[in-house]
């Protein structure tokens, strides 16, 4: 080998490595400079190392053989998986969203090319090294990293460090239980396989009891999908070695899967025991029915009749906002309002690209299976191993949607049998290696250059506005003009996440409507940027009822009712059984005076979901301001088997029709439950007052004092009030 040969390619060599060796530590980014800081920066940090690994791949490609691709059908499975939903993405009801995700997911066409990229380059890298540069030795460092997230997670478990999500269930550095659910569960498995094939006893056991800290740790994030999955992963690993292994080994195993078997089984049948109900974890572990999941169910039904609507090219990644929209089920009102997934990863996938991207993304899985147990290069604790991973992993996205670290593990583990059952191509072996200076002089600086071109514009655009806009969002030194100027900004030079910027500001104009701190002309300049920004984002995407009704938001922020009307009414066609909609339309119609359009908008929402008693409020509410009160007290005796319901919506309602009579019943029986305030009494008082009986209303403020002291002054001005008529 000459020189110049030999500095190109351990300089393309170590670069390759290094950025290989930094993306197992991915999950300890935390950029709270970005928006969404636990997705955000871990995705161009993965995006940036991927760049660059596979710039640097390619020169060792061009200049030694046993660097370039070869052949096998899982690689031929990915290649097929990624082109098909390029072409699928291309067909997309938002072209662009498709390709480039949002900061929330940072998924896309995009993420799926750089996986691809990853996929090969550390696959061919890794499979030409030796000794400490292996596959062994990246899931090595890939366990040390996750020993830092387990540390992290037990800190939460203890109370030292806070739960992001507010909740009991740990999400340690993913800021979400579940994708730290998948993380775990990969890891468990990773370090059983590499235990199994350990040759030294003290490592073997430490890689044990990480496995076990982890599975551990993955019960506390109570993701019950991946418990699921880490269960039947670990019972078929029993299982299979049952079946394979010497008489000694299947012993252990045959004992160890009845142990999984009688402790999943047991504590499943004692759910309702007071040692589970009383276990908040085991809770909510073991509470897995057909009821629990009926919305999830309704969600699969949904994405099916989209799918029956474009059966070859789905509706594109990031496009399942519009069968959510377009074949909403009015069951989920009580449901979060906008899902973007199916929460379940083969229907997504369905969903997205169709019935070929299902079929090819099951064939990642068959073919990884099946190539693994033929490879003559993996040993039997390693087929097992890697065997119950997948199938774990697939168990788990039958509940639960991907994430950026998962889909870096299940590649990588494709990418790892791949590298073991790989052939040489022969037309890409014959193509000659390039010389020395060649090498030095015109690969490594063309890599670099497109590395540099291709961080530059596929990831640092997406970076500032990330920055910028928790900057737009931020208390400013500037004030509000500050804030104000920097969404300018913003909206001056879109990115892929100009959906997301255009919402937020539509918020930020809304909270500097209701201050009092901003003047008349600030009020103004951001009312009508929200405005100005959201009719471009409905003119671009005019089959999205959610930006409709951000657009709608922007005008009823700033007072413009008919105006907010026609975009619900937009909205509404787009999405005709979604309560929530007809509700808002029935609100503003109400507010403008027109009772009996409100009337029936709120009757139609009620008829849409009769089921929910707060629809029924606003029914009978509607009712009540359109001067149909039989009706209303029909619906009312229905539902809560009285008239007398505890509902703001009604109150307003028999204020505004100035129904005194059941409006002081309402707040006579807030009064009389628990946790009533003074504020409650002073209602009452108002109520009283409102309808003519100042006695009653004096005598009522007077309880109000005797029950709450504190309350005096405020009570004595209210007499005064009463008492001068004001």
């Amino acid at each position: 080998m000459q020189g110049g040969d030999g500095i190109a390619k351990q300089i393309a060599r170590w670069t390759a490595l290094t950025a290989l060796f930094l993306i197992p530590f991915t999950p300890l980014l935390i950029t709270n400079s970005y928006f969404f800081p636990f997705i955000t920066g871990k995705a161009f940090y993965f995006r940036i190392l991927v760049e660059i690994l596979v710039a640097a791949w390619v020169v060792l490609a061009l200049l030694d053989k046993e660097y370039r691709p070869r052949f096998s059908w899982i690689g031929a499975a990915v290649v097929g998986f990624v082109v098909w939903m390029f072409f699928a993405d291309l067909f997309a009801v938002n072209v662009a969203k498709a390709f480039w995700s949002n900061f929330e997911r940072m998924e896309g066409w995009v993420l799926l090319i750089h996986l691809l990229g990853f996929f090969f380059a550390a696959g061919a890298v890794l499979r030409a090294e030796k000794k400490w540069f292996t596959w062994r030795g990246w899931f090595g460092t890939s366990l040390m990293v996750s020993l830092a997230v387990s540390g992290y997670a037990l800190l939460q478990l203890v109370g030292t460090f806070a739960i992001h999500q507010g909740s009991s269930r740990i999400d340690a550095t993913f800021g979400n239980s579940a994708y730290l659910a998948i993380y775990f569960l990969f890891n468990v498995f990773i370090a059983l396989w590499l235990a199994l094939t350990s040759k030294y006893a003290w490592l073997k056991w430490s890689l044990v009891a990480l496995a076990v800290l982890e599975a551990v740790l993955l019960f506390y994030t109570e993701t019950r999908g991946t418990v699921i999955g880490l269960t039947l992963g670990l019972a078929l690993a029993a299982f299979l070695t049952a079946l394979t292994a010497g008489k000694r080994a299947r012993r252990s195993a045959a004992g160890a899967l009845v142990l999984i078997l009688v402790l999943a089984g047991g504590l499943y049948l004692a759910r309702d025991s007071a040692f589970v109900q009383n276990n908040h974890v085991l809770q909510r572990v073991t509470s897995i029915s057909l009821a629990d999941g009926q919305t999830r169910f309704t969600i699969w039904h949904m994405a099916f009749e989209g799918v029956m609507e474009r059966p070859i090219v789905g509706w594109g990644q990031e496009g399942f906002n519009y069968v959510f929209n377009k074949f909403y089920n009015p069951s989920l009102y009580a449901q979060e309002q906008w899902f973007d997934r199916a929460h379940n990863a083969f229907i997504d996938w369905l969903s997205a690209g169709g019935i070929p991207a299902f079929l090819l993304y099951l064939s990642l899985f068959g073919t990884a299976i099946t190539l693994l147990w033929r490879s003559s290069e993996l040993s039997r604790p390693e087929r097992i191993a890697l065997t119950a991973a997948l199938v774990g992993y697939a168990v788990h996205n039958l509940f639960v949607f991907d994430n950026l670290y998962s889909y870096v593990y299940f590649f990588a583990i494709l990418a790892l049998i791949d590298s073991q059952v790989a052939r040489p191509v022969k037309r890409i072996e014959e193509v000659p290696e390039i010389g020395a200076t060649d090498g030095l002089t015109y690969a490594l600086p063309i890599a670099a250059v497109v590395a540099i071109g291709l961080i530059w514009t596929v990831n640092l655009p997406g970076m500032r506005v990330a920055s910028e806009l928790i900057v737009a969002l931020s208390p400013s030194p500037s004030g509000i003009d500050g804030n104000i100027a920097t969404f300018q900004d913003l909206a001056a030079h879109p990115s892929f996440a100009a959906q997301e910027v255009r919402e937020q500001l539509v918020s930020f104009a809304a909270s500097v409507a209701q201050s009092q701190s901003a003047t008349t002309a600030q009020k103004q300049q951001a009312l009508t940027l929200a405005v100005t920004e959201m009719q471009k984002q409905v003119a671009a995407y005019p089959e999205d009822a959610r930006e409709f009704l951000e657009l709608s938001y922007a005008y009823r922020a700033g007072g413009d009712n008919a105006d907010a009307l026609k975009e619900m009414q937009a909205a509404s066609a787009l999405s005709p059984k979604k309560e929530q909609i007809w509700i808002q339309m029935g609100s503003v119609e109400w507010d403008m005076g027109n009772t009996k359009a409100a009337q029936a908008d709120f009757n139609k929402a009620y008829a849409l979901g009769p089921q929910f008693s707060d629809l029924a409020t606003y029914a009978a509410a509607g009712d009540i301001a359109a001067g149909d009160t039989a009706t209303a007290d029909r619906i009312l005796n229905s539902t809560f088997g009285t008239t007398t319901v505890d509902s703001d919506t009604l109150a307003v309602a028999y204020y505004r029709t100035k129904q005194w009579k059941p409006l002081i019943a309402l707040w006579t029986a807030r009064t009389a439950a628990p946790g009533a305030t003074a504020s409650t009494w002073f209602s009452l008082a108002a109520a009283y007052y409102a309808a003519g009986n100042n006695a009653a209303a004096i005598a009522t403020v007077n309880k109000a004092v005797a029950l709450f002291p504190d309350a005096a002054a405020s009570g004595a001005a209210a007499i005064k009030q009463i008492q001068s008529g004001q």
